[in-house]
């Protein structure tokens, strides 16, 4: 008897291994079969006739194509961040796009404040701030007041009129709108040197470094996925997105002692006021020149 068990045992075993390796193996398949079934990472197509604010981008060119290529797969595949956007764009255009029409600026040029800010009141590493990314210097020169009391780069409707005489001013000197936007990032001086240096009068033909390199395709690639989000698997209804908030404005030139206790007068808290007026930096207003402020308080029944 133990000499008929002792073998059968062994082959029991030996099937019993068999089974589960194979038993392993068809999980392992059936789990990468799954995964890539369910998620794709696709190649983009370059659609045809790109332009920015008029004027086409040569994407017949391989170094174009390729760099156009990078910005649209990186927008692309940061759902987040583009779902966001989208969101965003929904609330604050409509304060913008009224403003570039007003001073002659393509319409365009508000996904450059999209590439820039992402539509929120930041400030950058180097120090600009605001939707418009400026720097204190180029802020003070062309109007605006920055101080420690006061930084009206935050203030959306002054810092959108700044960019558009800084645009048209650049268009002026290139003659070109894409140029003009290139310049947002390099400075004027710079771009202009760069042009001089290397016997070009186009964006396209120029040697940059990365970040203005890749600058304007930044903001090609963010025009196109929010002209067409459908197309790059961006899915959502209309009540997914942020929506203009109503405000009345409130023109005063005295100071404001304590900014909780003027919101607390117009029935609303200082969380309300600072959201909505956030270039008050501080907690009072200082105001020794008398100069007009206008300050947003929301409509009833909104925040």
């Amino acid at each position: 008897m133990k000499k008929i068990t002792r073998p059968l045992l062994l082959i029991l075993i030996f099937i019993l291994s068999i089974i589960f390796f194979n038993a392993v193996n068809l999980s392992d398949n059936t789990l990468e079969k799954n995964t890539s079934s369910t998620y794709n990472i696709k190649a983009l197509k370059i659609p045809n006739g790109l332009s920015f604010a008029g004027e086409k981008v040569p994407t017949e060119l391989d170094d174009i194509k390729e760099r156009m290529d990078r910005e649209l797969l990186v927008n692309t595949y940061w759902q987040s961040n583009g779902l966001l956007l989208i969101k965003r764009a929904h609330k604050y255009f409509p304060l913008i796009e009224p403003l570039l029409k007003k001073y002659g600026i393509p319409d365009d040029f508000k996904y450059l404040a999209v590439a820039e800010s992402g539509l929120e009141n930041n400030s950058s590493p180097a120090g600009a701030a605001g939707f418009w990314h400026f720097l204190k210097s180029s802020a003070k020169e062309y109007g605006l007041e920055v101080n420690t009391n006061v930084d009206e780069r935050y203030h959306i409707e002054k810092a959108t009129r700044v960019a558009c005489k800084y645009l048209k001013k650049a268009k002026n000197r290139f003659g070109s709108w894409t140029l003009a936007a290139a310049s947002y990032n390099r400075g004027m001086y710079g771009t202009n040197r760069l042009l001089d240096r290397q016997l070009v009068d186009s964006y396209y033909d120029l040697l940059l470094n990365s970040e203005t390199g890749r600058y304007v395709f930044r903001i090609l690639a963010v025009k196109e996925i929010m002209t067409n989000p459908e197309r790059y698997g961006f899915v959502f209804n209309s009540e997914d997105l942020y929506n203009p908030i109503p405000v009345k404005k409130i023109g005063l030139d005295t100071a404001i002692a304590n900014l909780a206790e003027f919101a607390k007068e117009k029935e609303i808290n200082y969380k309300i006021l600072k959201i909505h007026n956030p270039w008050l930096i501080e907690n009072h207003l200082n105001n020794k020149s008398r100069k007009y402020y206008e300050i947003s308080i929301p409509e009833a029944g909104h925040y």
